[in-house]
């Protein structure tokens, strides 16, 4: 189990939204027929794009019914204001459905049922996570850990917090809130002049709706009089938005599973409603990664139990045979430094693969080999470097591998790589979703064979004529999407070499250091726990000092009440319902002008690290090694950059107090030292590199501060005269520029008007000109390649570089420009891991790599040689590329790794 077996959500799409959505949006689209095409048109196009970035193996589009709903019947005037279905738009009805048939999408529609309840009722039955696609704001009762709200037309995500933030009230509350403050879409009265923020005020202080009627004659005010003149409707109006989830959906909605798209289907509907964007896109690939040369499934498949001697020798007789070898760990958890190996599989042509169970001991399971018996027999072809090894996330095999003394040699294919290197974005790397896009076929999931959430089993649960078809064709899969992604590979720009010299040298470093883990104090983080929480106790002091009485500093509902109403701070920004945003932004923009903003950050921060590092990191902590061993993630960020979880280093902040904290935490062992070497300033080398500006050139080739030299060019300064303040200034804009900061954001972040700041933008460019024209290069070549590479030939493709839509076609400009650099920048430091790496194991240096955060290379060494060892680590990290500025990486030593910078 060398992966997440998760393969997505539930999702479920609110069909007649989207469609209403797409109708009134689009101009009357007719076909040469002057058949209306309009919302048909707009419907696919959506989802088209919807399946492109969300993956999940059941995605649902639910439709409200014809007619009159059970709503109707308990209320004449529900959604009586609304006009009837208009003609052209009816027309398409059969039409969209059509298209969302030929998609592989399950339609699910009930006869005097509205969509919302349908949707209701599935989220409800569903046991793992849900996303319900919907701009309806009725929907927020249905939000609860599970199931999170997503409006595509909006990119934005409610989960029960932005529920909170949204209404003042939680999802258990909504219907409540509706029944007060009304629903003007569905024709839901509600109480006149009661608003949002009455409804919540109300709810809050006496819990529900209930409570609000049985206490409504102790409410003073006219809005009162409303209220109490409409007490008996109250009921009835909670009931009309109250969205139904038990309802009998026998035979509607038993099969949620995406099917395989029918483009015979397709090419004939777009063909009929004259879409020729749609059938070129389907007769042409848009991205590398589609081609069309599939490659056929083998005729049958040959699955083997490996159960005694013979059987074990017959397919070892294969295995030594074999020039390649895909090889897969079964195990009874996701950690590698913590599961059991439950057994082994194996497979060296398409078609046939081997299971060996060695843990499997559920009542009744058959007698297997002895796990020693197995692992000593395979253990001479996996440490062979003679024979390639291929595996799907192979880093988690060797890691289990090597916890029983077998040290896989030769792992130099790995189909998740391959199809990282081949298109970052195209698609997620897990075996499931790369069988489904490159063989177009539907793999065993995990769950099929160990069942779903309270009542899943581990792996050594499963039966073994269950468990030998689902492991045999992980390796079986494997084997047969690399020999399809290599060959890929070979065949676009420099993707093989990246593929061959830097991802898959670095896997097996990752590996080393993930086994090594970093020893971290305990007793310390609890006593900076503790620091947090009397910190905390301080600031919510000062916060209620500064708003003037007690409140719950967690609540986005109090706060807002409180910033906004009481201390009348101006709105500086709207949530997407209009409601005044508290976001940290909101927050650091309104301290200029009050205490209180400045206390809810720092409360925030804090909370926040205590939480995710303070308390959680000792808990991370390995019994059997008494270290923590993160897990890097080389298939996850776009650009190349690495990314860690369990914990999560790179998000460990080193600008604050707090922040370094927790850095001091992480310790060298008695007789060591940690040694931190990170690169300075990479990326602003690189843009000096690619752009080839002479003044960026000079600067870093003559030594001069670039932020300094940045400054005197902007500001006419000479260079000895420039101020912290212009050298200040000139690195925001240096750092800023590389991720397509606008003047508006420079001027908030430098506290500028406008105009300065564009004014000083306009000079940077005027004095590097090289910069200014190979961005608008860059952007350029994206545009009509869409895509961007690296100085190594990593590629990014930008699929929105020339999209209508201006905000997206502007965040895809600016990744055009940060990509290269970022990129380029998460190249270098992966080829300074492995020569760093080979390095320390030629030398008779007893030093570890123990961590990569960012630009940094994190070591254990030696105390007596940390000195040394840091000249020479930072001078191999300088070497590993030859660029037209020089590469400098500095080194620091000390006790811990905070000391260390």
């Amino acid at each position: 189990m060398s992966e997440s077996n998760a393969h997505g959500p539930l999702i479920l799409i609110d069909g007649s939204s989207w469609l209403y959505r797409a109708f009134h949006v689009l101009p009357p689209l007719t076909n040469a027929d002057g058949q209306p095409t309009g919302a048909i048109y707009g419907m696919t196009n959506m989802l088209r794009k919807f399946l492109r970035e969300y993956e999940s193996d059941r995605i649902v589009v639910v439709f409200d019914p014809r007619g009159p709903t059970f709503r109707n019947e308990l209320f004449p005037d529900y959604k009586a204001h609304r006009p009837p279905v208009p003609p052209d738009l009816a027309d398409q009805f059969e039409g969209i459905r059509e298209v969302i048939h030929a998609m592989g999408l399950p339609i699910v529609q009930m006869d005097g049922v509205e969509a919302d309840d349908v949707i209701g009722t599935l989220a409800a039955r569903e046991p793992g996570p849900v996303v319900i696609v919907t701009g309806d704001k009725d929907m927020a009762q249905l939000v609860d850990e599970r199931v999170v709200l997503l409006d595509t037309m909006q990119d934005k995500r409610t989960d029960v917090a932005r529920v909170h933030d949204k209404f003042g009230v939680g999802p258990e509350l909504i219907t409540d809130y509706l029944a007060l403050v009304g629903d003007t879409s569905d024709n839901i009265p509600g109480i006149e002049k009661v608003g949002p923020k009455t409804a919540a005020k109300w709810l809050i202080k006496y819990g529900n709706l209930a409570g609000v009627i049985e206490h409504a004659d102790e409410i003073g005010g006219k809005v009162a009089d409303n209220l109490r003149a409409r007490l008996d409707q109250l009921p009835l109006y909670q009931d009309l938005a109250t969205i139904r989830t038990e309802l009998d959906l026998t035979g509607l909605a038993d099969e949620l599973t995406r099917r395989e798209p029918d483009n015979d289907a397709l090419h004939a509907l777009f063909r009929r409603y004259d879409f020729s964007k749609f059938l070129e896109e389907l007769d042409t690939p848009t991205d590398v990664s589609a081609a069309p040369d599939t490659p056929a499934a083998p005729s049958e498949t040959q699955y083997h139990t490996v159960l005694d001697i013979e059987a074990l020798e017959a397919m070892m007789a294969k295995l030594e045979a074999a020039e390649l070898i895909c090889v897969d760990t079964e195990t009874d958890a996701l950690s590698a430094m913590q599961s059991n190996l439950v057994g082994l599989s194996f497979a060296v042509e398409p078609g046939e693969a081997w299971y060996v169970p060695v843990g499997h001991n559920y009542l009744g399971a058959p007698d297997q080999l002895p796990m020693d018996t197995v692992l000593d027999r395979v253990r001479g072809v996996l440490e062979n470097p003679a024979i390639s090894k291929l595996g799907q996330h192979i880093k988690y095999d060797l890691n289990v591998l090597a916890r029983y003394n077998v040290h896989v040699a030769g792992a130099d294919q790995d189909t998740m790589l391959e199809s990282y290197v081949l298109d970052s974005t195209a698609t997620r790397h897990d075996m499931d979703s790369l069988a489904q896009k490159y063989l177009e076929r539907k793999t065993t999931k995990f769950e099929d064979v160990a069942g779903k959430g309270a009542k899943q089993v581990g792996f050594n649960q499963v039966s073994l004529d269950v468990a030998t078809p689902y492991a045999a064709e992980d390796a079986d899969i494997t084997l047969q999407l690399h020999q399809l992604l290599h060959a890929r590979l070979s065949e676009v720009g420099r993707l093989l070499e990246l593929y061959e010299t830097i991802e898959m040298p670095l896997m097996p470093v990752l590996a080393r250091v993930e086994a090594n883990g970093v020893l971290v104090d305990d007793q310390l983080l609890r006593r900076v726990s503790g620091e947090m929480a009397e910190r905390m106790k301080e600031i919510e002091k000062a916060a209620y000092d500064a708003a003037g009485g007690e409140f719950n500093l967690g609540s986005p509902a109090q706060l807002k009440e409180i910033l906004f109403d009481r201390l009348e701070l101006p709105v500086i920004r709207k949530t997407p319902k209009g409601a005044p945003s508290t976001a940290e932004d909101v927050l650091r923009e309104l301290a200029d002008k009050h205490a209180l903003p400045a206390h809810i950050v720092a409360w925030r921060e804090l909370s926040k690290l205590r939480s995710t590092y303070a308390d959680k990191l000792p808990t991370l902590i390995n019994p059997a090694t008494g270290r923590i061993h993160t897990s890097y993630h080389q298939a996850v960020a776009a650009t190349g950059r690495l990314s860690s979880s369990d914990p999560n280093l790179q998000n460990i902040p080193i600008r604050t107090e707090a922040g370094r904290r927790i850095r001091e935490a992480f310790i060298a062992p008695p007789g060591t030292k940690i040694l931190a070497v990170d690169y300075s300033q990479i990326e602003l080398r690189i843009m000096a590199h690619l752009s080839g500006d002479p003044g960026l050139l000079a600067a870093f080739n003559e030594q001069r501060d670039v932020h300094a030299a940045t400054a005197s060019e902007v500001f006419d300064t000479p260079l000895a005269d420039v101020s912290p303040d212009q050298r200040r200034a000139a690195k925001a804009i240096n750092f800023g520029l590389m991720y397509g900061m606008s003047a508006y954001g420079l001027a908030k972040q430098l506290d500028l008007s406008r105009e300065d700041a564009g004014a000083y933008i306009n000079k940077f460019f005027d004095r590097f000109a090289g910069v200014a024209k190979f961005m608008d290069d860059t952007r350029a070549a994206a545009k009509a390649q869409g895509y961007v590479e690296t100085l190594f030939g990593r590629r990014l493709y930008l699929p929105e570089i020339n999209a209508r839509n201006a905000s997206r076609r502007q965040y895809a400009e600016r990744t055009a420009i940060n990509a290269p650099l970022q990129g380029t920048a998460a190249d270098l430091i992966k080829k300074a891991m492995i020569d760093v790496d080979a390095w320390l194991r030629d030398s008779a240096v007893e030093a570890r790599m123990v961590m990569q955060v960012h630009d940094e290379l994190v070591f254990e060494v030696p105390a007596a040689e940390a000195e040394a060892l840091g000249q020479t680590i930072a001078q191999r990290m300088s070497a590993v590329a030859e660029l037209d500025v020089p590469l400098v990486a500095e080194a620091g030593v000390a006790d811990n790794w905070q000391q260390a910078h």
